[in-house]
C-alpha cells in the first residue's frame, strides 16, 4: 500500500497527489515541493490516505518538507511581487501600445521565473516587454497567452445552474464541445442558453451525451406507432437519462413508458388495428 496526500498549488489549481513520506502532515498545512522544473509552496486539501500500488499510474513525489515560518515569508514577498507585476505589466502594455488583457501574475516560490498570463484577440509582438519586465524585476520572465475558457478558469464564476464553475472546480482538460451535443440532447439552440460565461459551448454539454445517443440509437423515430400497455400511439418524446418514451395516445393523452415495454407496430398491423377500432364503433346498438 502507498501513502497519498493531495495538495493544491494555487486557489484555482488542480489536486496533486504526493508522497508524504515520514513527515506528519495534516489538512491546511503548507507544504514545499518539487513541481516539474521548479519549487513550490502549496497546501494540504485532503487527508492522507492508503491506495494500491497498482493503482498509481505515475511515480510520485515526495514532499521536500512542511513549509517553515522563512518560506511562509518568501510566500508574502512573492505574493506582494505579483501585485506589482500587474501595476507594471499594464503599465508597459500601454506603452507598447499592446492591447492585451492580464488575467493573472505568479511568481515561482524558488524564484525561478515569474509568468504573466493573458488574453489578446490577436497575436502578439511581446519581446521588447519581456526585456523590460525581466530587467525591473531582475527575474527570468514567462508570458502566456491564453483562451478564454482558461480565463475563466483562472478567475471562476458561476454558471448558470448556480454552482461553481466545472473548470474551476474539477475539471483538468478542456474537451472539444460540439453544437450536435446541444442538438441531440433536445437543448435550445440559443446561444444565451448554452453558453458558459467564457462565451464558448458549456462544457457540462458533454457530461450526458453519451447516454443521450446510446438511447436514441435504440429509440424509435419520434411518430412511429407503438403499442404498450396503456394501448396504442406514436413517439411523442424522450426522456434518456430514465430510459423512458413518452407515448401520444389516440386520445390525445402522453404517458412515459419503459422503452423496453414499447413494441412498434408494423403498418399492416396498424391497419389491423384501424379497422378492429371502426368495427367497435360501428357495432350493434
Amino acid at each position: 500500500m502507498q501513502l497519498i496526500i493531495g495538495i493544491i498549488f494555487n486557489e484555482n489549481d488542480n489536486i496533486h497527489y504526493y508522497d508524504p513520506g515520514n513527515i506528519s502532515i495534516a489538512m491546511g498545512d503548507k507544504v514545499v515541493c518539487h513541481v516539474d522544473n521548479a519549487v513550490e509552496i502549496g497546501e494540504v486539501v485532503s487527508s492522507s490516505v492508503e491506495i494500491g500500488k497498482n493503482e498509481i499510474i505515475t511515480p510520485l513525489n515526495k514532499i521536500i518538507r512542511k513549509a517553515t515560518y522563512y518560506d511562509l515569508s518568501v510566500e508574502e514577498i512573492n505574493r506582494k511581487k505579483e501585485e506589482e507585476g500587474f501595476k507594471k505589466f499594464e503599465e508597459l502594455a500601454a506603452g507598447h501600445d499592446l492591447v492585451m488583457k492580464l488575467i493573472n501574475v505568479h511568481v515561482m516560490f524558488d524564484k525561478s521565473k515569474m509568468v504573466f498570463y493573458f488574453t489578446s484577440d490577436k497575436r502578439v509582438d511581446f519581446r521588447e516587454m519581456v526585456k523590460e519586465l525581466a530587467s525591473y524585476f531582475k527575474i527570468r520572465i514567462e508570458l502566456r497567452q491564453i483562451g478564454v475558457r482558461d480565463e475563466a478558469k483562472i478567475i471562476g464564476g458561476l454558471g448558470p445552474c448556480g454552482l461553481n464553475l466545472c473548470c474551476k472546480s474539477f475539471l483538468t482538460d478542456f474537451e472539444s464541445i460540439s453544437i450536435k451535443m446541444a442538438k441531440d440532447q433536445n437543448l435550445p439552440l440559443n446561444p444565451l442558453k448554452i453558453s458558459g460565461i467564457c462565451g464558448r459551448l458549456m462544457c457540462c454539454l458533454k457530461y450526458e451525451y453519451e447516454e443521450y445517443k446510446e438511447f436514441i440509437k435504440k429509440a424509435p423515430e419520434r411518430g412511429t406507432k407503438v403499442k404498450c400497455h396503456h394501448g396504442s400511439g406514436s413517439i411523442f418524446n424522450y426522456e434518456p437519462l430514465k430510459e423512458l418514451v413518452i407515448v401520444e395516445l389516440a386520445n390525445e393523452n402522453k404517458v412515459s413508458v419503459p422503452l423496453s415495454e414499447i413494441e412498434i407496430i408494423k403498418d399492416g398491423e396498424n391497419e389491423n388495428i384501424g379497422k378492429m377500432m371502426i368495427n367497435k364503433k360501428s357495432g350493434p346498438m
